[in-house]
């Protein structure tokens, strides 16, 4: 009875490599790197493709002002400000994570950022355009807040793959507001 499950069992294997790579395939080919796949107020968020550490050179504003890897999570959201809010970032370097940093008081403006800083769980809610940072992870992660309603925020994002808008549960107890539910933003900054 042994021999006659290994035959299957292998089958069954077989069948699933085969499926993965035919999906892996289609998935390369309908969707390019580079490729607009979202938008916000006219700012596109790009395919990275499925590697998420994979950078495809630099992008520049015409002016010269560095946004950052193509296309990762950073770029997009430094492109955002320079294209719909007319701003540059003091410090033009560094992760996802370094965007919030946690000597800044609340309210008080991140100066690496040129940003007023908010913690997540504080009493300042999250607006529209605002940058959400997640610091929970080796880069750390940001994106922008594109609609706020009573119990959930909606962000834009570039560089998770094929994902490139959520929805992250928006609580309020005793007038301090919570984002997210498990991977949970540090906070957000906004230009004041």
């Amino acid at each position: 009875m042994f021999k006659k499950k290994q035959p299957v069992r292998l089958i069954i294997i077989i069948i699933t490599i085969t499926l993965l790579a035919v999906a892996l395939f289609w998935h390369r080919d309908t969707i390019r790197i580079g490729q607009e796949i979202d938008s916000f107020k006219g700012v596109s968020v790009y395919y990275n493709g499925i590697d998420f550490e994979q950078s495809h050179g630099q992008n520049n504003s015409p002016d010269g002002y560095y946004y950052g890897n193509k296309w990762q999570c950073v770029e997009y959201i430094k492109r955002y400000y320079f294209q719909v809010k007319n701003h540059r970032m003091p410090d033009v370097i560094g992760n996802a994570r370094d965007f919030f940093d946690p000597r800044t008081p609340q309210g008080k403006l991140n100066q690496r950022r040129g940003l007023v800083q908010y913690r997540n769980g504080g009493e300042v809610k999250p607006q529209v355009d605002d940058l959400v940072v997640f610091t929970d992870s080796k880069y750390g992660h940001v994106a922008i807040v594109t609609e706020v309603t009573e119990n959930s925020v909606e962000i834009i994002q570039q560089n998770v793959l094929n994902k490139p808008r959520q929805s992250l549960k928006l609580r309020v107890k005793a007038g301090h507001y919570y984002l997210g539910t498990g991977k949970q933003p540090a906070g957000w900054l906004r230009k004041k």
